[in-house]
Formats: structure tokens, sequence, C-alpha cells
């Protein structure tokens, strides 16, 4: 007996716990608890009101009214017969001269030969298009598409061909100016180009890979796109209308007919077209045309300093509370900002009293200012504002102006 006593402790202690714990969790054997006595139930807190039961007016929107699906014109063939006969296919040719024999090019060969090294000519040829605007003989194409060449020769549509002169080239806008001697000429209509809307139907007709005059159609993408890094005077209609290499220089025309714009450019990565094609607007293109051709270049207005953009870094280090204005990198020696006291480092922030907010914007703007205008401008130095004002002068031409004789007829 005395043997069992040590045993028996630990089984009661063991029985007593195992009752415990069925009365504190009888669902260990299936029993269900005990009911609590009833009594009132405690208040209950108010229930959160979820996004589903947030009681506020619904929102007043605006409705489109229905769609209107007028019919458009089921062939454009009126606007091509009317505009395609004034469209020019344009070729371009300059005589380069290069080494009779590649080892010429070495200078160890050519220092037995000197300046009289044999050297033999040949002929680049290249391809655009241009648009007779005038029944004088007139004819848009681009700046590129005749540059360096030595001869320029004219197709028309109706068969015939003759050789071009230059009158002009702004190289700035990529726009030149030709002249043919023919009779009869079909001319083409221009169209107030700040009319050209985005969503407008577009046909761009134009000589693409030397195929021959090819019409292609699209919509007015955008307006007024610049910031492009093609030319120093940016105001392109955009359009998907298809563009290719030999279409520069042609027509984008509306469903009436009339010039839209010169077709100038593509964004590609391939070379061929992606559906982004740049059109000069007709409006800046005939202002051109007539400087060209009754003064014999384009006159735009220049204060002669040399503008960075400023960024929000650049403006906080100049005490501005935002980054609008250019500051002035370099000034022109006896251009008319040095004739006016402007230095590198001023912050210019305002041109005849409009605050600057895009720097190619009003570079535009200062472009058609006539020379010899007074232009008020205020600018920021040390952290002080000034009121400067300047004589506006006429901008230098960038490069010789292209201006080729007539070549006589074979």
């Amino acid at each position: 007996m005395r043997r069992a006593l040590p045993y028996v402790w630990p089984i009661l202690i063991g029985l007593l716990l195992a009752i415990v714990l069925l009365n504190a969790f009888p669902r260990l054997v299936g029993r269900q608890a005990t009911p609590p006595v009833a009594t009132s139930p405690p208040p209950q807190p108010a229930p959160l009101q979820t996004a589903d039961e947030v009681e506020r007016p619904a929102p007043s929107l605006r409705e489109a009214p229905p769609m209107e699906r007028g019919e458009g014109p089921a062939s454009y063939a009126s606007a091509v017969a009317q505009a395609a006969p004034a469209v020019v296919n344009v070729y371009s040719s300059r005589v380069v001269e290069r080494d009779s024999h590649p080892l010429m090019s070495d200078p160890f060969f050519r220092q037995f030969f000197g300046d009289d090294a044999p050297r033999r000519q040949r002929m680049l040829s290249s391809l655009g298009s241009g648009v007779i605007v005038s029944a004088d003989g007139y004819v848009l194409t681009n700046h590129h598409v005749i540059r360096g060449a030595d001869q320029i020769q004219v197709a028309l549509r109706d068969g015939r061909e003759t050789l071009a002169e230059v009158i002009g080239t702004d190289p700035e806008s990529d726009l030149a100016v030709l002249r043919i001697d023919l009779d009869d000429l079909p001319v083409i209509e221009l169209s107030d180009s700040d009319q050209a809307a985005i969503g407008d139907v577009a046909l761009a007709i134009g000589n693409p890979f030397g195929v021959g005059q090819t019409v292609t159609m699209g919509i007015v993408s955008a307006t007024g796109r610049s910031h492009l890094g093609l030319n120093a005077y940016e105001d392109f209609i955009q359009t998907d209308a298809a563009i290719n290499p030999g279409n520069s220089g042609g027509a984008l025309i509306n469903p009436d007919g009339a010039l839209v714009g010169i077709n100038t450019a593509i964004f590609s990565r391939s070379g061929g077209s992606q559906g982004i094609g740049f059109a000069i607007p007709a409006n800046l293109a005939r202002s051109i045309l007539e400087q060209i051709v009754t003064q014999g270049r384009v006159v735009r207005g220049w204060l002669g300093v040399e503008a960075q953009e400023l960024n929000p870094e650049l403006a906080a280090s100049f005490g501005l509370a935002a980054p609008t204005g250019v500051i002035i990198a370099g000034v022109v020696p006896d251009g008319p900002a040095d004739d006016a006291g402007l230095q590198p480092g001023d912050v210019l922030l305002k041109v005849d009293g409009n605050p600057i907010l895009d720097p190619r914007q009003t570079m535009s703007d200062i472009a058609d200012i006539a020379p010899g205008t007074d232009l008020p401008v205020t600018v920021v130095r040390g952290g002080e504002p000034l009121e400067i004002t300047l004589e506006v002068a006429e901008r230098p031409t960038p490069s010789r102006p292209l201006s080729l004789e007539k070549p006589d007829s074979p």
C-alpha cells in the first residue's frame, strides 16, 4: 500500500485537472455550454457606415447629345482633280568631286601628287515635290529638297518639264521659292490654315520614293506642333496621312482641294511613314513667299541673345517662385541686347509686358516684330527686377542664301 501511495496523488491531480478543463471547454467532448442567465443586453455601438451607405447627392453630369453621323463624301476625286495638277516633282542635282582612286585619300600617296591629284566628278540627284502657288510661276518647296543643288528641274503632272530658278530660301523655316517659266500653269488655292481643326480630313499629294504622283488620306492629328528640333521656327500641322521620302515639299490639302500646308518631315524609326507627319501651315508659307518674292529675304526681328530655358532648380537659385522666363546665357556683341545693357546671367521674364511661358513661342513673337521697333522687357538681375527698352534689329541670315541662275535650256 505504501508503495502505491506515490502514484495515487499524481492520478488524482490529473483527474481533477481534466474535470476543470471539461467544464471550462465543453466543446472538447461535444457538449454545449450551459446558456447564460438571460439579462438585459448591453448597449451595442452604432454600426460603421460603409461606402455603400454614404448619403450624398448624385453628381451632376453633362450628358452629351447623340452623335451625329453625317455621311461624308464617298470620294475625294474632285478635290484631288483640283489640287493635284499644281503639285510638281522637283529633281535637284549637284556635281561632287572625288578622288579617282581610293588610295588618293591616303596622305602618304597624296604627297606625291599634291593638289594636282586626278579627281573625277559625279552627279548626285535628289527627289522632292513642290506646289505651284501663282500663275507667275512661283513654286513652294522645302529648302532641304534643293539645298546645295547646281541644277533644279521641275516636272508637271501634264508631262511638261523645265529648269527652275531659285528666287530665295529660308533655312530657318525650311521653305524655298522657285520660279518656272511656262504658260497656262495650274495653280492651287491657299486656305486659312488657322482654321484647320483636329479631326479634319487631310490629303497629302507628292511623289514618294519616285513612284509617281500619289495621294494619301488621313486627318489633322494636331496643330501648333513645336519643340521638335527640326527648324528654328516651328508651327507644324501634324497629320497621319502617309508621308514618305519624296513627299517633302508636296501639298497637304483639305476636302475642298485647297492648300493647308507644305509637307516637310516625318517621325519614323524605320524611314517610312508611321502615321506622324508634319506640314508647314499655309499661312506661314504665304508670309515667307511674299517676303522672299518682294524683298529677296525673310525679315525677322532679333534681340541678339542666347537663351536657356529655366527649370525649377535654376528658378529657385534665382529666387523665382516659378520657372517662367529664360536665362540670358550669352549676348551678341553690338547687338540690340548688348546696346541696351543686358548681361549674361540676367533672367528675362517679360517681353512687351507679356510673361514668357514658352521660349519658342516668344522667339516667334519677336521674329514678327518689325526691325527698329522699341521693345520693353523685364529682367531680373541680382534678385532685382529691371525694366529695359531694346530696339529690335533684323535677324542676321544664318547662312548665305542659295542663289542660282536659271541655266540655259539644252
